[in-house]
Formats: structure tokens, C-alpha cells, sequence
């Protein structure tokens, strides 16, 4: 290896270059100005340009929409370059070729050949490149010299200023938009819509997932100033019908070009199908008028490869189960739309007579509002914090999580890994309990440990056996049956698999 790491051994090098990253300005620190990124790329070369690019944005499922249109385009043949984020354990899980996070060696010589440039450009600006900035321009100039066939492409935050802009998406994909990051896209739907809408480029197709009124509004909007297509859920394609099935969804879907049957899809909740199809649609859309017949007709996808790509997502930190007896979930709802998807999807895919909850979550969120979506869904609510130093204080936490449960089922602990253990214990009483006055039966007690990105990363790191918890080693959906009884097991075995 050579570089500026080159003289440290591998586990070393990447260790000091993740926290030479995570040094700079944070993700959440904005200042709001393509010009530092636009600087770096032309000094690459503009690796923005060197392939077609399919460009996400939304307030929820931006990262699952990812995955799935990556499988998507993996199953059809051709080689894909993945940038995701936040990571649950590892920067390099956010960039990723082929289905696969950038191995440890190349996200070093990758930090190594950008660096002097980077800089450069700290020394032409007022304001210093962002952490967020630095990985963007390392996922570009991966996608361009490995070279792949297509990079699918999620925001940071936002869209108009997000780094990430500085690509022309041929397809932008807006999921889902609620309130969110209030403090830097706007106070209403509308004005995060019209921020988020700025990925939307002349010519472009846009597929945009249902959404709120306002929201609708500011997209199509956008879309008719530019001239770019529009493709609506629920209108030009959408979700025909869902049932749940052991270890996830069945689906029927229609999609731009035709409709799609037996579509089995390992991950839970209705949220998740419609990721699905925003997905099916980018793909469709991606494909263009190439694919279609003699007479002009659209041809649908080959039915095949589409069945077996769904079949493959899995979804790391959303409704994961991470282990079993006690079930513990983990998932990375993070604001008050996040919140109701999961808890309604663990309502519909599983018979837990007893959830205990647990609760980490970051000081500038609209606590309250999560709070009334888990009342009704978990038991007990524990309370903790995060790794992140942008972690609530546990106590003001606990003060707002009684306002709403009462202070009999709010249980305070210190850190996560305290939180967890208190958590399982409750679950395992209440197995023992089974067959007594409250009528609860052995094995129907689960955890959900929510609350954060961060907060789920944590969760896989302490529950995951070594290697299963870095994205660089994925592991599996575990395959709890959709509306059965979960039934104690021993942890899964480790089955890596494709994220």
C-alpha cells in the first residue's frame, strides 16, 4: 500500500484515516454552497460524469429505496456503485461496488489520492470541506475508476445544497417527505419538498412516492419548471396488493411498464412495499425507451430477475432482528413518520403479547411526537442514550417519555448496553409469567431497541456476533414468521449476505 498511511499496517491506516474524516465539520453542521464540492470534483476530473446517475432523496426509505434499486441493476447485469447514508458501523459501508462496501485497503488508498486535494480546496474557501463533502467525493471517484455501469446516489440531507447535487441524476427519486431537519429545509412540508425537489434536473425522470398535498405540489412544480418527466405512486404505478408472508411481504406491483406477481420481499411493513416500487419504477424509468419493442410498446422488466433481486434485499438497522429469546428488533426510526411506519409494521407482522422498548435518540428531535406513535405498541419504555455526543440527556428524555407512558412504565439507564440487558430481563419475566394472571405464554415477549441511525448501529455492534455488526460482513434478515408466535431460538448463525 502506498500513500500517506502506507506505513501503518491496514487496521491502523483505516482507523486513522476514519478519523481524519470524522475530524472535519459534521453532517449536521450546514453551510449551504455546491462551490467547495464543485471545486474538489473538477479538480478528479468530475467523476460525477462518468456514468448515468439514479439520484434519491426523501425524509424516510431513502436507504432501503437504495438497496433495492441497487439489487435491482445488480440482477439485471449490470455493475453498480452504492452511496448510502449515515453508516450503522463503518464509513465504508456507505460506499459500495457491486453490492459490496469498498474494502478496507482501497478506502484508504482512496482517502490518499484525494487528500492533497481536498486540501486545496480547504485553502481556496473561507469555510473548510465537510466530513460529508470528503466521503462524496470519495464515492464519486470510486464509481468512476472502477468503472461501474450506473451509481445510485442518496442524499445527505436535503437536496438543492446537499454535495451529492453536483450530479445530474437521469432519474431522481423523492420518497416519502414529512417534517424532518426542520431547522435547516424549512418549517413546512412544503418548503423541505421545494429544497428536496432541487435533485430534479432538466430532462430527468421523477418518481415520487406518495406523498402529502403540499409536498406533491412543490415536486410537480419543480418538475414542470425544468421539464422532467413525472412518474407518481398510486397513479402511474404503485403497490396492487400485500400480504404478509414468513419472513417478510408477498406482492403484486405495477410498475411504469407492466404489472409484476409473486413478488416475495424479505423485509416488514407497508413502508417497505412502497420502497419497493419507487425502486421498480427508478429501474423502469432507468431503462428508458431502449427496452421497448418494435412498435414502441414498453416491455416489462424479465419477471425472473426482478423476483430474485427483491428476494435478495436485506435491510440492515430497519426492523432487523438481531437475535431471539428474547426477539429483539432494531430499527433506525429517527422522526415521527419513521416512527409510525415501524410501529405499525411491527404491529401487523408480529404476535408479541408484551414489546418492551428501548429509546435513544438525538437532542434536536421532535421527541414528543415519536413518543405517542410507541404508547400504544410497547409495554415499557426504557430510556438511554447513544454513542453520539448529540445523544438526549437520558433524564430529559425520561421526563418527556412520562408526560407520555407515566412514570410506572418509564425505566431510565445510563448506556444502551444497560438499556438492552434491563430490557431482555423484562421480556424474559414476562415469558415466565406465561399461563398467570395477565395471560401471557412463553415466547411472545420482544424488545425494539429505535431511536436513531446511530442508535441501531450501536444495537448491531453490542447484539451481532464480531463481523456481523460492520456492514462489510452483512448478515442475513433472520426469518421470524409474519404473524406467528416468535418462538425462542439460538442466535443466527452468521450467513452473510447482500445488503
Amino acid at each position: 500500500m502506498t500513500g500517506y498511511h502506507a506505513g501503518s499496517d491496514l487496521h491502523s491506516s483505516l482507523a486513522e484515516v476514519e478519523r481524519e474524516i470524522a475530524e472535519r465539520r459534521p453532517e449536521h453542521s450546514i453551510d449551504p454552497t455546491l462551490d467547495r464540492i464543485a471545486d474538489l470534483a473538477h479538480l478528479l476530473g468530475d467523476p460525477q460524469r462518468a456514468c448515468p446517475v439514479i439520484h434519491i432523496t426523501g425524509t424516510n426509505g431513502k436507504t432501503s429505496t437504495a438497496r433495492m434499486i441497487d439489487a435491482l441493476l445488480r440482477a439485471r447485469g449490470l455493475r453498480t456503485g452504492l452511496f448510502t447514508s449515515p453508516h450503522l458501523s463503518s464509513m465504508r459501508e456507505r460506499i459500495t461496488l457491486d453490492g459490496q462496501p469498498l474494502d478496507a485497503r482501497r478506502f484508504v488508498e482512496l482517502y490518499d489520492e484525494i487528500v492533497p486535494y481536498v486540501a486545496m480546496v480547504d485553502g481556496r474557501h473561507q469555510v473548510p470541506m465537510s466530513f460529508f463533502e470528503v466521503l462524496t467525493a470519495m464515492a464519486f471517484a470510486a464509481f468512476a475508476d472502477a468503472p461501474v455501469d450506473v451509481a445510485i446516489v442518496e442524499v445527505g440531507m436535503g437536496g438543492t445544497w446537499d454535495s451529492t447535487n453536483i450530479a445530474d441524476g437521469t432519474v431522481a427519486v423523492i420518497t416519502p417527505i414529512s417534517l424532518d431537519h426542520t431547522r435547516y429545509l424549512g418549517s413546512t412540508v412544503e418548503e423541505i419538498a421545494e429544497d428536496k425537489g432541487g435533485i430534479i434536473k432538466p430532462g430527468a425522470v421523477a418518481v415520487l412516492a406518495q406523498q402529502p398535498v403540499p409536498a406533491a405540489e412543490a415536486l410537480l412544480r419543480r418538475a414542470a419548471e425544468v421539464g422532467a418527466t413525472v412518474a407518481r405512486e398510486g397513479l402511474e404505478f404503485g403497490v396492487l396488493d400485500r400480504d404478509l408472508a414468513v419472513g417478510g411481504q408477498r406482492l403484486e406491483l405495477r410498475g411504469l411498464r407492466g404489472d409484476y406477481h409473486e413478488i416475495f420481499l424479505p423485509v416488514f411493513g407497508a413502508h417497505q412495499a412502497g420502497n419497493a416500487v419507487c425502486a421498480l419504477a427508478a429501474v423502469e424509468a432507468f431503462a428508458g425507451a431502449g427496452d421497448d419493442d418494435v412498435s414502441g410498446e414498453p416491455v416489462p422488466l424479465d419477471e425472473t430477475w426482478v423476483r430474485d433481486a427483491f428476494a435478495s434485499v436485506t435491510s440492515p438497522g430497519r426492523l432487523e432482528i438481531v437475535r431471539r429469546s428474547p426477539v429483539i428488533i432494531v430499527d433506525a426510526a429517527h422522526n415521527p413518520a419513521g416512527m409510525a411506519a415501524a410501529t405499525e409494521a411491527v404491529t401487523e407482522a408480529f404476535t408479541f403479547t408484551r414489546l418492551v422498548g428501548v429509546l435513544a435518540v438525538a437532542a434536536d428531535k421532535d421527541v414528543p411526537p415519536m413518543l405517542d406513535q410507541l404508547e400504544p405498541v410497547v409495554s415499557d419504555l426504557i430510556v438511554t442514550r447513544n454513542s453520539s455526543p448529540r445523544s438526549m440527556d437520558v433524564a430529559k428524555l425520561a421526563d418527556l417519555a412520562e408526560a407520555v407512558f407515566g412514570p410506572d412504565r418509564v425505566h431510565a439507564a445510563p448506556r444502551l448496553d444497560q438499556a438492552i440487558e434491563e430490557a431482555v430481563t423484562l421480556a424474559d419475566e414476562a415469558d415466565a409469567a406465561g399461563g398467570g394472571s395477565d395471560g401471557l405464554t412463553p415466547g411472545t415477549a420482544g424488545v425494539l431497541i429505535v431511536g436513531s441511525v446511530i442508535t441501531a448501529g450501536d444495537a448491531r455492534t453490542l447484539l451481532l456476533p464480531a463481523g456481523q455488526a460492520d456492514e462489510g460482513e452483512p448478515t442475513r434478515q433472520n426469518g421470524a414468521s409474519a404473524r406467528a408466535e416468535p418462538e425462542p431460538a439460538e442466535p443466527a448463525p452468521d450467513e452473510p449476505d447482500t445488503p
